[in-house]
């Protein structure tokens, strides 16, 4: 008997999420993974690593409950937004009985996490303008305990109606909850629904401080949700989730300096986004889609073959499910330059 065969038969047969650190490549400008390129510094401690971290560090949870708007009591921390998908999905699904609904096209981690723990998954297309298809949602809802909503939207870097997820969640009250995945929210946090929660039991938002905090590699994320819901996800959240460095780094980012500066390089980001999208609209052709996230979706004539051109040029960017089109992170405006540069030049030969 081989190992592989110890492993659950699910396992087995799982298709990873390809990350963008599992996919690789060499180059310099690294515009792939959504991340931020701005290196922040930070002090840390190394007097209480000999401890265990608090579950729930309680200056951490306050600190991301003041900037969320939110009481304390409604935030769970965790290791990144992931982790929050994994332990929502623990803790309202029964395994080979229940399942999730996403909408694709959309984070692939919602289908992964699923399958993992033996939780069916159900799929609605959004809407050809990238919208949730309520009558199909509503068609689909059977046996459903968790509807996953990303928005902004990836890789489409658009934008749910507010009205359309204030509807599902009529929709589904007392059936299921509704998850709004808010990891690009710090780039447009006047489309938030936070302030959906106390209105709605059954809603839960996804946020993390790896984007527009540049902090991808503290892991550092974050469930809103209302008190019952927040309980219950910790009877199975692990004894020490959050270790101390990440603790003592994420409270320093929502300190006011930090988020002053976060608010700096959030303004620097959107200006390089704006600045990206205006010349490659320039370009024949080729077609921009509207991103209010770090990142923007762009259509051309021949992805695959720009793709591998700038690829071997050490300019990494990210494929998209979408036909013919590449997800282009938001980098710093030397990063966005010379990609425009390369982009315009390699259309040009062809």
């Amino acid at each position: 008997m081989t190992i592989a065969k110890l492993a659950r038969k699910t396992v087995r047969e799982l298709t990873p999420y390809q990350s963008a650190r599992r996919l690789g490549g060499s180059g310099d400008i690294w515009l792939n993974a959504n991340e931020s390129p701005f290196a922040n510094e930070y002090n840390i401690s190394c007097s209480r690593l000999n401890r265990y971290s608090e579950c729930q560090p309680a200056e951490l949870i306050q600190a991301y409950a003041d900037y969320a708007g939110v009481p304390k009591e409604q935030v769970l921390t965790s290791r990144g937004a992931d982790e929050g998908i994994e332990l929502l999905i623990r803790t309202f699904c029964e395994p080979n009985q229940e399942s999730i609904l996403y909408c694709p096209p959309t984070y692939g981690m919602y289908a992964i996490s699923a399958e993992t723990f033996n939780i069916a998954t159900k799929t609605v297309p959004l809407t050809a303008d990238w919208q949730l298809d309520l009558p199909a949602i509503q068609d689909n809802l059977d046996g459903v305990k968790l509807v996953f909503v990303c928005s902004p939207n990836n890789p489409t870097g658009n934008l749910m109606k507010r009205q359309d997820i204030e509807a599902l969640l009529d929709m589904t009250a007392n059936k299921a909850l509704v998850v709004v995945d808010e990891a690009y929210i710090d780039f447009c946090p006047e489309a938030s629904t936070v302030d959906l929660l106390n209105q709605y039991p059954n809603l839960v938002i996804l946020r993390t401080l790896s984007k527009a905090f540049a902090l991808a590699g503290l892991r550092c994320g974050f469930t809103l949700a209302n008190n019952d819901v927040i309980e219950l996800l910790l009877k199975v959240i692990a004894p020490y989730p959050v270790p101390v460095p990440v603790a003592d780094i994420a409270v320093q980012a929502l300190s006011p300096a930090g988020l002053a500066k976060t608010k700096f390089q959030v303004l620097d980001l959107c200006a390089n986004r704006a600045y990206l999208q205006a010349g490659l609209s320039m370009l024949n052709d080729v077609r921009v889609f509207d991103g209010y996230g770090n990142y923007l979706l762009v259509q051309f004539p021949n992805a695959d073959a720009l793709f591998n051109a700038l690829w071997d040029h050490g300019i990494i960017l990210r494929r998209s499910p979408i036909e013919n089109c590449i997800r282009i992170s938001v980098g710093n405006r030397d990063e966005c330059e010379k990609t425009l540069a390369f982009i315009r030049e390699q259309l040009k030969q062809n």
